[in-house]
């Protein structure tokens, strides 16, 4: 048994509580794999980081990415965590933007003011859903025929499968029904009216993973990093705009996606809420 500086931070929220919650070990090159997954799932967060050494020269720190079940290549709001925290930390980075080596490889961090963005790491699966996958989302999020207007693959290490709805006011009244989508990572989007919906977003975004800890989470960097590349492609967002994300889990995420020439950028901002030592 050893201690670890541990950090627990609030992610796409400038207010502690109203993001996604990222806890975060540091130095945990010693630590088994086994030893991170029994802890990231005894914390019981969508997902929980682990700072190491990095192996590639040009990475500033390595992170793996834990949720309750098993270990992921990639994962947005853990991302934008790690990296708050590590700069809190005192973590200097070699060059102008900060290097996250992780199973998907290099993804550049950069600083916006206050706020943390990621360069939206390639699709690893796109193209349409498969019929029999789409009818076993329909019945799990309990739509009618017709109910959904499109669907994507949008898997960028994390699994992802993305359906659009007319209405913002549909995804908001969704009352999954999880033991119809096991092994599926499902988001569900929809466009904000500005006038009648009076918020300062222009999409309504709700992520669903049956089977974790957290079978609904607040604030979804990966997700909205994918649905981002698919709706850009498609001339069906602009190039910039603002996802409102966890309103039915009492979060009130923000999550901002940006085009830079060929680039994809997914930022917000990040609050720490605990600082101290765990033993493992």
């Amino acid at each position: 048994m050893r201690s670890f500086d541990f950090k627990q931070v609030d992610v796409f929220s400038h207010v502690a509580l109203k993001g996604n919650p990222l806890a975060v070990v540091f130095g945990a090159d010693s630590l088994s794999d086994e030893r991170m997954s029994a802890f990231a799932a005894w914390t019981n967060l969508s997902e929980t980081t682990f700072i190491l050494e990095p192996q590639d020269p040009r990475a500033d720190y390595r992170v793996r990415i834990f949720t309750t079940l098993n270990e992921l290549p990639f994962a947005g709001h853990p991302t934008l965590g790690t990296c708050h925290a590590w700069l809190e930390a005192g973590g200097e980075p070699k060059g102008d933007e900060i290097i996250q080596e992780c199973g998907v490889g290099l993804v550049r961090i950069r600083r916006q003011g206050a706020e943390l963005a990621f360069l939206a790491p390639a699709l690893l699966r796109t193209g349409p859903v498969e019929a029999d996958v789409l009818a076993r989302v329909q019945r799990g999020l309990g739509l009618a025929q017709g109910d959904i207007v499109r669907a994507q693959w949008v898997d960028n290490g994390a699994g992802w499968l993305a359906v659009m709805l007319a209405d913002r006011q549909q995804v908001l009244n969704l009352e999954p029904d999880h033991s119809q989508m096991p092994g599926l990572a499902v988001g569900v989007i929809a466009p904000c009216n500005p006038e009648r919906d009076g918020v300062d977003a222009q999409f309504e975004v709700r992520a669903f993973i049956p089977g974790d800890g957290m079978p609904e989470d607040p604030a979804t960097g990966s997700l909205n990093a994918g649905i981002a590349q698919w709706l850009l492609a498609e001339g069906l967002a602009p190039d910039a705009y603002v996802v409102s994300q966890g309103l039915t889990m009492g979060r009130a995420g923000r999550i901002q996606v940006e085009r830079v020439g060929d680039e994809i950028w997914i930022g917000g901002s990040v609050v720490t809420c605990i600082s101290g030592t765990l033993t493992l």
